[in-house]
């Protein structure tokens, strides 16, 4: 599937701005990963970009999240590893992460949403003004961005990076978009 492809998909089945918005972010920092890992980009943008699917359809019965979208991507034949990888983004089904790919979808999606917490709270609320220390600061405070799981987050140590610069990558990567992200 191309990028253009998938980004019909997702609109198709994603209709709410800000989750369009999120799965763009993400989309974002897996390819900025899938190039520091030195794996094939094109493959782990289609995970970020996709992983969020089915959530408009689940959003009453979370404990289906990622297992419909899972398996409508491997009904369109989608590569066995992103199908595998949004299947276990959702940690309600305590599915084990066996590859780099899904490691990274984990960690990548509650990030996300921190940083652009991150940078409404700003005073000029855009991305390029945020720097890692920031968004770290924000991240001690269990208050800010509740829905941001730390724990998650903190899984990045399962990519053998540190948190420091799991944000930074991640932080460098949206900023790349933010017109797209209108931050």
């Amino acid at each position: 599937m191309q990028r253009n492809e998938a980004l019909e998909l997702m609109e198709e089945n994603i209709k709410q701005k800000n989750l369009r918005k999120h799965c763009l972010a993400v989309e974002a920092v897996m390819a900025e990963l899938a190039n520091y890992f030195d794996k094939d980009e094109h493959k782990w943008r289609l995970a970020g970009l996709l992983h969020d699917i089915d959530y408009e359809d689940t959003a009453d019965q979370p404990e289906k999240h990622s297992q419909i979208g899972a398996d409508m991507l491997s009904k369109m034949g989608m590569e066995a590893k992103i199908v595998d990888a949004v299947r276990a983004h959702n940690g309600m089904h305590e599915l084990p992460r066996k590859t780099l790919m899904a490691k990274a979808l984990y960690a990548a999606d509650p990030l996300t949403g921190l940083i652009v917490a991150s940078a409404l709270i700003h005073p000029d609320k855009k991305l390029g003004s945020l720097d890692t220390e920031f968004v770290l600061n924000r991240y001690g405070d269990s208050s800010f961005a509740k829905g941001a799981d730390r724990d998650v987050i903190a899984s990045c140590k399962e990519m053998n990076l540190e948190l420091k610069e799991f944000v930074d990558l991640s932080l460098s990567a949206m900023k790349g978009i933010s017109d797209e992200l209108g931050l």
